[in-house]
């Protein structure tokens, strides 16, 4: 019987018992996601060995041949099985950094890099002794038969699908830090359906930690028969290295590993440049992280690549910095930008109002939608995406709407123990409200340039959508007969009461 996804992301959660209590989340996770890496590709390079041998009986020289044309390579010593019959070894954190190493050599430029920020040799795990014991039980937790994670197993998507579930309980787990690399998934697909990238286009997230939302994008291009399409390029940037080879990692287990992910800081130093000017994309989407302190003001008046024109944004609140870098990637008249914020960004005034009625006046803005609190990790606070369509500037096919759209979907979610969610319904009426700019009473406005300019560029969505329920009207009469026939019940009660106790002799 096949092995369930859920089954699997209990036996992988399980594995996280070993570090608990010895090491922090934000550090364990690399070490629980990189054994999941090693025991994928050790899988699937069994399998398909294994299915050459069936081939080529008897020919070890054509059997090589044929595996030099994978997508990967796996040297014999850097497997996981080549681990496993080791992990009784003195130096087996040792031996494991060499495996790592070795693969990351066979796969230049692929996952160059990518293993690099991690030790499992490192003082971080304890003492040798209890360094190798903890490595042991890792490995043994990854012998389960429940992780066979050959292709002709168990379905390819359970693996990506799985390593996901892993990175979202850590981001969970891991408090407000562990947050800046996740965007749940519910905001991911919310976002990737609101952009809906066609086949061709460019996709790029300038701050894409673990590349979740990435990979959503990509999921949402089809071709012209609505069938899923592999047509599209995938780009990023990311500042933490940890981060970095997370999100190369878990693109590499979706097939996406062409994608062009960049460690860098995307505001002082960004990487994605054609010649020496920015590349420029069809669609840019990003969870950046919400009002970041020291985001590189004080350089921004000489910013080589002119993003800051508009205004620059505060020192101690980045938003508008990540929006007018996503803007400006966008390509001209006719790229598309989706950006989480929070909601500050929609009415904070000084040089971010500036910023704000700058691009109102350049027609950028397509709409705002506001979603639920508590949907995000580390923070209850609510959120918003906002929507620039450069197709509606001067020159693009859209230049002739010039109202905004607000959505109000703060008020519709699935609650949760510790978070709350979108629902596929609640996803589906977002996006269909978009798609067809419709107003719904007290969920949807559509409002003009004049009436926006009335609230002084304010984006504030309950200027727009009014969500005000009236109170029923309170009938005093009855009010007061009730508060009648409860004082006389007290009254009564008291005296029952005073006679229990004269009884008592109280």
């Amino acid at each position: 019987m096949p092995v369930s996804q859920s089954e699997i992301n209990a036996v992988l959660w399980r594995a996280c018992d070993t570090f608990r209590g010895v090491v922090d989340p934000s550090d364990y996770k690399n070490y629980v996601l990189v054994m999941l890496f090693l025991k994928y590709i050790s899988d699937v390079w069994k399998d398909h060995k294994a299915e050459i041998e069936k081939r080529y009986p008897n020919n070890e020289e054509m059997v090589k041949r044929q595996l030099k044309r994978e997508r990967f390579q796996l040297p014999h010593d850097s497997s996981y099985y080549f681990l496993y019959e080791r992990r009784n070894a003195d130096n087996i954190g040792e031996l494991i950094d060499m495996a790592l190493e070795a693969i990351e050599e066979a796969n230049n430029p692929k996952l160059n890099g990518v293993f690099r920020k991690i030790s499992f040799n490192s003082e971080n795990l304890g003492s040798t002794k209890d360094r190798n014991r903890r490595l042991k039980a890792l490995l043994e937790d990854f012998s389960d038969p429940k992780l066979d994670l050959r292709p002709t197993v168990i379905n390819e998507d359970i693996i990506g699908n799985a390593y996901m579930y892993m990175i979202e309980r850590f981001a969970a787990d891991s408090g407000k830090k562990g947050g800046e690399f996740y965007t749940p998934t519910c905001v991911s697909i919310l976002l990737a359906k609101l952009l809906s990238p066609d086949e061709g286009s460019r996709i790029c997230d300038p701050a894409c930690g673990s590349c979740s939302l990435l990979i959503r994008a990509a999921d949402e291009v089809h071709d012209d028969k609505g069938k899923p399409s592999k047509n599209y390029s995938l780009y990023g940037q990311e500042s933490n290295g940890a981060t970095w080879a997370l999100g190369r990692m878990n693109l590499f287990l979706h097939g996406k590993d062409s994608a062009d992910i960049k460690w860098c800081d995307t505001i002082n130093n960004p990487q994605l440049l054609e010649g020496d000017s920015l590349m420029h994309f069809d669609v840019v989407v990003a969870n950046p992280p919400f009002s970041l302190d020291k985001w590189g003001a004080e350089r921004a008046a000489d910013d080589e690549h002119k993003r800051f024109t508009r205004g620059i944004p505060p020192k101690s609140k980045g938003d508008y910095a990540f929006i007018l870098h996503m803007i400006e990637t966008a390509l001209p008249q006719k790229g598309r930008v989706g950006v989480i914020v929070p909601h500050g960004v929609l009415f904070r005034g000084g040089s971010e109002g500036k910023i704000r009625r700058q691009l109102l006046q350049e027609n950028m803005l397509d709409a705002v939608v506001g979603l639920p609190e508590n949907l995000f990790f580390g923070t209850g606070i609510p959120a918003a995406i906002l929507i620039f369509d450069r197709r509606r500037e001067a020159g693009g096919s859209l230049h002739k709407r010039k109202d905004v759209l607000f959505i109000d979907a703060s008020r519709e979610f699935a609650a949760g123990k510790n978070q709350n969610t979108l629902t596929e319904e609640h996803i589906d009426k977002i996006v269909a409200t978009y798609r067809k700019r419709k107003a719904i009473e007290k969920y949807s406005a559509i409002a003009t340039p004049e009436k926006i300019a009335e609230n002084d560029h304010n984006l504030n969505i309950p200027r727009y959508v009014d969500t005000f329920e009236e109170e029923e009207e309170i009938d005093l009469k009855a009010t007061q007969a009730e508060i009648e026939r409860l004082e006389k019940e007290l009254a009564q009660t008291r005296t029952k009461l005073n006679g229990y106790l004269k009884e008592l002799g109280v």
